[in-house]
């Protein structure tokens, strides 16, 4: 705990078997109160590993969800445990756990109640491997966003992130996409809703193992970023009204 604040790690998973332990023992238990891992039917065994090395609570789903099924698993149960703070690692090593104590200090000393892990700042992203291609996306589609719903954020397209109790009881999450814009959207919520958000530098690793998506869904999600702005800004100028933002 930090100031009476219990601090919950969500790992949302997916065949992250050959990575998960090296992240995990990098987590600082010092200050990290729980972890919950939610298996998005792997066909390794992922699930397996993570109660062999000690993680308490393990969500396996029966069928896969997607990666914003497997985050609304993973909030859920967070809350459902009493977390005040739950920060999001994805437990593929992509994202060092050593930031953890930056991210959940700023959330428990009320400074922010979001933080972002950003790979742009200090062009992390490039130095750790990001493909150009997805380097330049992630640029336009920031500045396109930035730009629609009025804020000043690096990149939304981090998955590393950090909430108050708060910010997760204050937005309808749970009826965003099940998919990869899941993350968009609620960035989106967290904005509409006026929170504060926060980022810092964070280093960022492309290798074999580290999770990824296609060129194919790349570009479907790039068009789901779209189209949540659009619906964002269209909300807040009062000639639409989007049911996410409510």
């Amino acid at each position: 705990m930090i100031n009476g604040k219990k601090i919950i790690v969500v790992m949302p998973a997916y065949n992250a078997e050959l990575t998960l332990e090296k992240t995990y023992n990098e987590i600082p238990f010092e200050i990290v109160d729980d972890v919950v891992l939610v298996d998005d039917k792997s066909s390794d065994n992922t699930s397996i590993l993570a109660e062999k090395i000690g993680i308490k609570h393990v969500i396996t789903h029966e069928k896969n969800k997607g990666y914003g099924g497997n985050q609304k698993s993973c909030y859920n149960k967070a809350l459902a445990i009493g977390g005040d703070i739950v920060i999001m690692l994805h437990p593929d090593y992509q994202y060092t756990p050593k930031l953890i104590h930056s991210m959940a200090y700023l959330i428990a000393n009320d400074v922010y109640p979001v933080v972002l892990g950003s790979r742009i700042l200090g062009n992390g992203a490039l130095k750790g491997g990001m493909p150009m291609y997805k380097y330049i996306a992630n640029r336009f589609l920031t500045l396109t966003q930035n730009i629609l719903v009025g804020q000043k954020l690096s990149e939304y397209h981090t998955g590393y992130r950090a909430f108050s109790k708060e910010v997760l009881e204050g937005i309808k999450y749970n009826e965003n996409s099940d998919d990869f814009v899941f993350d968009n959207q609620m960035l989106s919520q967290i904005i509409y809703k006026d929170f504060d958000i926060a980022e810092i530098t964070c280093p960022t690793k492309y290798f074999d193992e580290a999770s990824s998506i296609n060129f194919k869904r790349s570009v479907t999600y790039g068009l789901g970023v779209l189209s949540t702005s659009f619906k964002h800004f269209f909300t807040r100028i009062g000639i639409y009204k989007w049911d996410l933002l409510k």
